[in-house]
């Protein structure tokens, strides 16, 4: 299993651990590390809460589609798409939710404005989890603590997303790791022995 965590993780260590070199080694060969998808496309998700026969309220992910644009009647464009492929109608929704975004919640032109001229009924509620997600951001802003724990988390689900959807970033960390090792072993470092510093495998998170 390879270590997740070094027991010194100054900058002037070889033993900062699989997470800080991961990281360091990812910046160093994509000049823009970012978490977009790898086909380059715009996408959107869409999920659908309704009521059923017994009164409970569902949620159920309809799928990612890729639109060419984010532009408002895109999007309205492919709702309706998937609306029809789905054999839904516009007329039995009643809510739709989205975050802040003019595009989305724009008084004329947003998407919310476009569904609204289809259906009166489907009235417009800012979305929960963005606005959960603004609450969580204030919070983190005023405590160091709870801005480093998300930072952390953050940066660990990306790099361990990264690294597992590649066989040749999966090759360079081994390499990376058996260098490392290696000059600990040579420096005294790191004890040898049956069963130790054994590299098994990358868990996606």
């Amino acid at each position: 299993m390879l270590p997740f965590r070094g027991h010194d993780e100054s900058d002037d260590t070889i033993s900062r651990g699989l997470f800080i070199e991961t990281l360091s080694l990812i910046r160093e060969h994509n000049e823009n590390d970012e978490s977009s998808d790898v086909s380059k496309k715009e996408k959107m998700a869409m999920v659908l809460r309704y009521v059923d026969r017994l009164g409970v309220v569902k949620e159920r992910f309809i799928g990612v589609v890729h639109v060419t644009d984010t532009s408002s009647l895109t999007l309205k464009a492919t709702i309706d798409f998937v609306f029809t492929e789905n054999k839904l109608s516009m007329t039995q929704v009643r809510g739709q939710g989205y975050d802040g975004a003019s595009n989305m919640c724009g008084e004329f032109n947003g998407l919310k404005a476009f569904i609204l001229r289809d259906n009166k009924s489907t009235y417009y509620v800012h979305c929960f989890a963005h606005q959960l997600q603004l609450v969580m951001v204030v919070v983190a802003k005023n405590h160091d603590g709870t801005h480093d724990f998300f930072e952390q988390l953050d940066l660990v689900v990306n790099v361990v997303c990264v690294v597992c959807a590649s066989c040749k970033r999966k090759d360079i960390i081994r390499e990376s790791y058996k260098k490392r090792l290696q000059t600990k072993i040579g420096i005294g470092e790191t004890e040898t022995g049956r069963g130790l510093n054994q590299e098994l495998s990358l868990i996606r998170a």
